[in-house]
């Protein structure tokens, strides 16, 4: 006579429950990429505006502020908000629009504009950015000193490049072009800084952040979590 052995489950022991990782913690810091992304652009407009570079460069420039300095940088912007970073989304998600609008106005509507007023025209736009520039570097005191130097630099480019340029004055606009290449250089210091700091994982560059935090404060592993209730 046989005698069927039967296996019994246990119910007295706990069952772990693994929690979701929030979105937020799954993403990659985006300000390194966006800044890679402002810094060149800039970087080639401001050799221009500098009078290094010859303006008939100005097609290679518009190339990178639609796709580089403009797509991708607004992307960054939209990443940065749901890594709760209001700062770098404000930011990366502006100039990622100035960019592109900077490309539009070139590419189609400037030409709309009578030829007599366009300089008053394109120095009215880079002005209104040179404000917006302005409360931001106001802001990044609460940041670091590395995107504070970005900004730092930042509004006084747009600011003599709007003026010059409104006025008809090349010294001004090659001023504001150096201004410029010093925010390029400044951007892609922090984005060195960042993507080194995420690869190696230790801060070997400084950005000196203010208030004891660094830029983007959102970890990559998720808090911990309240363990799950037993099962009974």
């Amino acid at each position: 006579m046989s005698t069927a052995t039967s296996t019994s489950i246990r119910t007295d022991e706990p069952i772990t429950v693994r929690p979701r990782v929030p979105l937020a913690a799954r993403l990659a810091d985006p300000l390194p990429v966006g800044l890679a992304g402002f810094g060149l652009t800039t970087f080639m407009l401001s050799l221009i505006e500098a009078g290094i570079v010859d303006k008939s460069a100005m097609p290679v420039v518009l190339g990178s502020a639609l796709a580089y300095g403009g797509l991708l940088q607004l992307l960054a912007g939209m990443w940065a908000f749901v890594r709760n970073n209001t700062f770098a989304a404000v930011a990366l998600g502006s100039y990622g629009a100035f960019w592109i609008s900077f490309w539009a106005l070139n590419a189609f509507y400037m030409s709309r504009v009578p030829a007599s007023e366009q300089n008053s025209a394109l120095g009215l736009f880079l002005i209104s950015w040179a404000i917006f520039s302005f409360y931001m570097w106001i802001v990044s005191f609460r940041v670091s000193l590395g995107v504070m130097l970005v900004f730092l630099t930042l509004w006084p480019a747009y600011l003599l490049i709007g003026i010059g340029t409104a006025g008809g004055s090349d010294t001004v606009v090659h001023i504001g072009g150096i201004f410029g290449i010093a925010t390029a250089v400044l951007a892609w210091y922090v984005s060195f800084a960042d993507t080194l700091h995420a690869t190696i994982g230790r801060r070997l560059l400084p950005l000196v952040p203010f208030g004891g935090r660094e830029v983007d404060t959102i970890p990559d592993e998720p808090r911990a979590y309240r363990p799950a209730p037993s099962a009974r």
